[in-house]
């Protein structure tokens, strides 16, 4: 049985339990025996993405001291995150033995499951009549390379609906979003005209973020579209 350690990210903490719970659930059906390093905080990146970088060097400092006490995988259910914790962190912490360690053992979790333990069906999902559209996010596919591992367990499950110019940006960027608000409206907006015309019941993605971003311009919209990461997807949840 492989010990797997979950890193289960801020937002997932503080807007979405349930997405750590789905993550459990599915390592825990691939074989995995789940540990939870209690005193995990963010990773740092908001602070990195805003010149911050002493206060996200001292956040880095802190996880890497929890997680190198711990054994195993670190897996992730963002690759925003796992993109920070494994190229980000070990140049804020340069010639830090264990940074260079922890980002070693960073995983994002669909490819972890899917490259690193071969997982080609989750189990029953209670999604089967969906028609679900994969928006893939671009810390996780630019970043960390990130490619059709979700789809690949999606697809097992549900019908999958490609959207049109699929791979755009939805404009959340964290940060981006922020300092440049109405770029990151024009972004949303273009997406968001792309899942009405795919007229589709659920838009997942791996990222919490992505979604959040994307779920509050379709309630403004009065869209009726669910926004769901796919780990509650395959979970069933």
């Amino acid at each position: 049985m492989v010990t797997v350690q979950l890193y289960v990210t801020c937002l997932v903490d503080g807007f979405a339990p349930q997405v750590g719970e789905a993550a459990v659930a599915l390592l825990e059906r691939a074989g995995c025996r789940v540990e939870f390093p209690m005193e995990q905080t963010c990773c740092g990146q908001p602070a990195f993405n805003a010149g911050f970088t002493d206060q996200a060097r001292r956040m880095a400092a802190h996880n890497v001291k929890v997680l190198a006490a711990t054994e195993g995988p670190i897996v992730v259910p963002s690759g925003s995150c796992a993109d920070m914790l494994t190229h980000h962190v070990p140049h804020l912490l340069a010639g830090d033995a264990d940074a260079a360690a922890v980002a070693g053992r960073v995983r994002e979790l669909s490819m972890f499951l899917v490259d690193g333990l071969s997982v080609e069906d989750t189990g029953p999902s209670g999604c089967e009549r969906c028609r679900v559209a994969y928006h893939p996010s671009c810390h996780g596919m630019r970043n960390l390379g990130i490619a059709d591992q979700p789809r690949r367990l999606l697809d097992a499950h549900m019908e999958l609906v490609k959207l049109s110019d699929s791979e755009q940006c939805c404009g959340f960027g964290g940060l981006f979003s922020v300092e440049l608000p109405e770029v990151s409206a024009a972004m949303l907006n273009a997406k968001l005209d792309a899942i009405e015309r795919a007229e589709v019941d659920v838009v997942t993605a791996t990222d919490v973020g992505c979604l959040l971003h994307m779920a509050g311009g379709a309630h403004r919209r009065g869209m009726t579209t669910e926004f769901r990461h796919w780990a509650e997807l395959l979970a069933g949840q």
